[in-house]
């Protein structure tokens, strides 16, 4: 005996019906939905609170709300979070744009498309951070902290990490990652936005438009003047013994730190 589809994947598909009505036939009541659902207004109703309350629908009067006796009629329209819903060809048009401004003024055109469409993120970008790294002093790895929540804010589903060398900017989704596969000039001006956030220059090591499953951006640790790491000293033992029977001998040393004897080269 086949099982029954769950209760909530019948109210999915339901919703889903709603939505798709709405966009066909543009703003209805309740009473208009129940007949073409073929399901009673009370049962609709239901529906239409939960798509109301999830942002995907909302409730107006209609225009002759106050003719006549009774309830006003109210009818629903799709938000823009609804319609975002069902597929768009965004990416299409997106390109056939840029491929115009490309061959009519070249990469840097495409360029100077770029830096204005990410001119509005890294404003709203900028404002989050500095208000979260306000009073502290705001290194590159602090700021990346804050950008990540701006930039999951703005949908791309970001994390930072602090790391020995620095830390690491993580973008798990990119908006625009089919238009930049074919124009990296969106990846380098976004690289770019990233390193004036941060407050230092950045280094990209993947990208999704690229095939990657996440964009990560390095984000270099601070340069500290004279703090060189010294160079691993080589293991005396085995050398030392080769020496010793060649006839050089090793003087003791009282110090409790190795030291490296120069071999002399015979006159």
């Amino acid at each position: 005996m086949q099982s029954r589809p769950s209760a909530v994947a019948d109210d999915g598909r339901t919703r889903d019906r709603v939505s798709a009505l709405l966009l066909e036939h543009g703003p209805q009541t309740a009473t208009e939905l129940a007949g073409r659902l073929g399901i009673s207004p009370a049962a609709v109703r239901r529906h239409l609170d939960a798509l109301v309350a999830t942002g995907r629908l909302e409730e107006r009067p209609t225009r002759d709300a106050h003719r006549g006796r009774g309830r006003p009629a109210r009818q629903f329209h799709l938000t823009d979070a609804g319609r975002s819903a069902f597929p768009h060809a965004y990416d299409d048009l997106a390109l056939t744009a840029l491929r115009y401004v490309a061959a009519a003024g070249g990469p840097d055109a495409v360029r100077a498309v770029a830096e204005q469409q990410l001119a509005g993120l890294e404003a709203r970008c900028s404002t989050a951070v500095e208000q979260a790294v306000t009073g502290r002093a705001g290194a590159p790895v602090d700021r990346a902290q804050a950008l990540a929540a701006a930039l999951t804010a703005e949908g791309y589903a970001a994390t930072a990490s602090a790391l020995s060398g620095g830390g690491q900017l993580c973008q798990h989704h990119c908006p625009v990652a089919h238009v930049a596969a074919e124009f990296p000039q969106l990846c380098e001006a976004e690289t770019a936005v990233i390193g004036r956030l941060v407050g230092t220059h950045v280094q990209r090591l993947a990208t999704i438009a690229h095939g990657d499953g996440i964009c990560t951006t390095h984000i270099p640790g601070p340069h500290v003047p004279g703090n060189r790491t010294a160079p691993a000293r080589p293991v005396l033992g085995e050398r030392a013994a080769h020496r010793t029977a060649a006839g050089t001998r090793t003087a003791p040393s009282t110090s409790s730190t190795p030291t490296i004897d120069r071999e002399r080269t015979p006159a």
